[in-house]
């Protein structure tokens, strides 16, 4: 495991010439949070360009001598100072300590092993630090790339997902240990001069095998026979069922569930004929009543002018008859009303009668009913199952054969000399393979760790609550579908690409962690900011606070968020004044 302990910085890019220090030794989650004095600090709100990205980039630089971002090693000095520039790292790494300080105007690189400066004559005959930085470089065992990638998180990164193909393959072949062919083919060489050494040895011990090679075969031959009789057995099952499976295929089931569906079609649509003659009829009845009531109201008004007193006989009066002629009105005018309602509920219903028109006879179906017609085809299918259960059944004595034939009988028409021979033929074919970048061996270590990569991306996604799905292919290819719609991570939203940066970063991390080493350090920069949503927030911070506790990773969140120091266990501030950055820590946070 390599424990990053501490760093130290001084006249690094808005770090002046007063040294300031982070202690890395902090369980668990840590936020960096900045604030800007020279724009008003925290009445203002001011987060912004306090040197929080300074701490990562002071890391990336005195472990491989170049800033995490863009920026040109000249200009990681400070601009006010202009000189002077060193930053210190502590790091331990299988009990031993080390220490490197690396520096420009002047230009320094030292390196220490427990102390001890490792001093290379070939650097300081030449005047560089190739050889230095080639030191660490073996002692890391991790690229530059794979840093940003797994251990400090950045946004101004380029994602993996957004790099081109040929960036993203390397990647992924040094993640899953591709790159360590070459080293694996020296120790083959090695091991083709052992098995040249052991040909010379066995070539003394040819006539020393002959024993029960007989009783051996005799065992054999019983599982043999035995085999036949379960082969012939399963034979006898499998034509059992494939008749019943024929038997029940001579319905075509498929043509009586559709019948079955024409037929519940056909009910209904009888029905609602039904129902709708009956509705015809009875407005039928009450149109002719309708007809009646005007008829009568109209003739009522028309006979008015000569309408006399029912009583006396004599005309009515006018102020008589204009009360008579509102009522009978009003009469009519209700008739007519219905009348209308009437006729067009009627016409209505025989619109609706023609819609449907003729719905011709009722459908034929085998069953009577459509369950009894499901039941047929779940028969087939279970059937259809049961045959393939039976087909795929594993013989139980072809693994006994096997280990008997393989491993129990010494062949003694083959001399240990000549096995040797082979052997050192296939490590020199080996070899030739390691050196072949389209070799097979190269495609089983794809397929051996690429499974687990997949495992653990899905692990993470799950866990940062994204619906897509992302699976590395055997071409390392990765594709990202969501309910099967194959989508570009351009395609997702910025919530969405962060929680998938940061789910590929962590499976990146276990796979480099179960394959290589592990890392104390994780940093990730305002990718939780950026875009994400209070559930992505919260699904996040369950995730690192889980890596932190369990599995002792000291976690630090550079963010602007003021409301994640309640959620966390230590805070660091960065502080900008007068143009410098210094950093202090909070108490612990529990």
């Amino acid at each position: 495991m390599i424990k990053i302990k501490d760093l130290t910085v001084k006249n690094f890019m808005s770090v002046g010439n007063v040294t300031q220090g982070v202690d890395f030794d902090r369980e668990q989650l840590t936020l960096v949070l900045g604030e800007n004095l020279d724009q008003g600090g925290d009445d203002t709100g001011s987060r912004n360009g306090t040197g929080k990205t300074t701490i990562i980039n002071a890391l990336s630089y005195a472990l491989y001598g170049q800033a995490l971002t863009n920026i040109k090693r000249n200009n990681l000095i400070n601009k006010t100072n202009s000189k002077g520039m060193l930053v210190t790292l502590n790091f331990e790494k299988a009990g031993a300590n080390y220490r490197i300080e690396r520096g420009r105007s002047p230009n320094i690189l030292k390196f220490y092993i427990n102390e001890t400066e490792q001093v290379d004559m070939e650097d300081q005959s030449q005047g560089d630090s190739r050889k230095t930085q080639e030191s660490i470089n073996v002692l890391l065992n991790m690229s530059h790339d794979m840093f940003k990638h797994v251990v400090a998180l950045n946004t101004y990164t380029e994602p993996f997902l957004s790099m081109r193909t040929n960036d993203q393959r390397a990647i992924i072949e040094q993640l899953l240990g591709i790159t360590m062919l070459s080293e694996k083919s020296d120790k083959l060489k090695d091991q083709i001069r052992l098995t040249k050494d052991a040909i010379t040895e066995e070539t003394l011990k040819i006539n020393a095998i002959q024993t029960a090679n007989e009783k051996i075969q005799d065992s054999i031959d019983t599982l043999i026979k035995n085999q036949r009789a379960w082969k012939s057995k399963r034979r006898t099952d499998e034509e059992k069922i494939k008749k019943s499976i024929e038997e029940l295929e001579k319905l075509d089931i498929e043509t009586e569930l559709d019948s079955h569906d024409k037929l519940q079609n056909w009910n209904e649509l009888n029905n609602k004929i039904s129902a709708l003659n009956k509705e015809k009829s009875t407005l039928e009845s009450a149109q002719l009543r309708a007809d009646s009531s005007v008829k009568k109201a109209q003739k009522d008004i028309s006979n008015l002018d000569s309408a006399t007193c029912y009583t006396c006989g004599q005309p009515l009066k006018d102020h008589k008859k204009e009360e008579i002629t509102l009522r009978k009105t009003k009469e009519l005018n209700d008739a007519l009303a219905y009348q209308t309602e009437v006729t067009d509920k009627l016409n209505d219903a025989m619109s609706s009668l023609e819609a449907i028109g003729n719905i011709n006879g009722k459908p034929n179906t085998f069953y009577e009913t459509a369950k009894e017609a499901y039941e047929h085809r779940n028969n087939v299918d279970n059937l259809k199952q049961t045959l393939l259960n039976k087909q795929q059944e594993e013989d139980p004595y072809q693994n006994q054969i096997d280990e008997l034939s393989n491993t129990a009988i010494v062949k003694i028409d083959w001399e240990p000399v000549n096995q040797l021979t082979n052997v050192k033929d296939h490590q020199e074919f080996l070899f030739k393979l390691l050196t072949n970048k389209d070799s097979f061996i190269r495609k089983k270590i794809i397929d051996q760790n690429l499974t687990y990569l997949n495992n653990r991306l899905t692990y993470y996604l799950d866990k940062l609550g994204l619906p897509h799905q992302v699976i590395f292919q055997n071409d390392l290819n990765v594709e990202i579908t969501q309910l099967g719609q194959e989508l570009d991570f351009d395609n997702l939203s910025r919530g969405e690409r962060n929680r998938l940066i940061l789910g590929m970063s962590f499976a990146f991390r276990d796979v480099w962690e179960s394959l290589y080493q592990s890392v104390n350090l994780l940093f990730i920069d305002e990718l939780i900011d950026s875009g994400m949503d209070t559930a992505g927030v919260e699904n996040s911070l369950s995730v690192l606070k889980k890596m932190g506790r369990e599995r002792q990773k000291n976690i630090y969140l550079i963010s602007h968020k003021d409301e994640l120091v309640g959620r966390v266990n230590n805070v660091l501030k960065v502080v900008k004044e007068n143009g410098f950055t210094s950093y202090a820590t909070d108490l612990d946070i529990e």
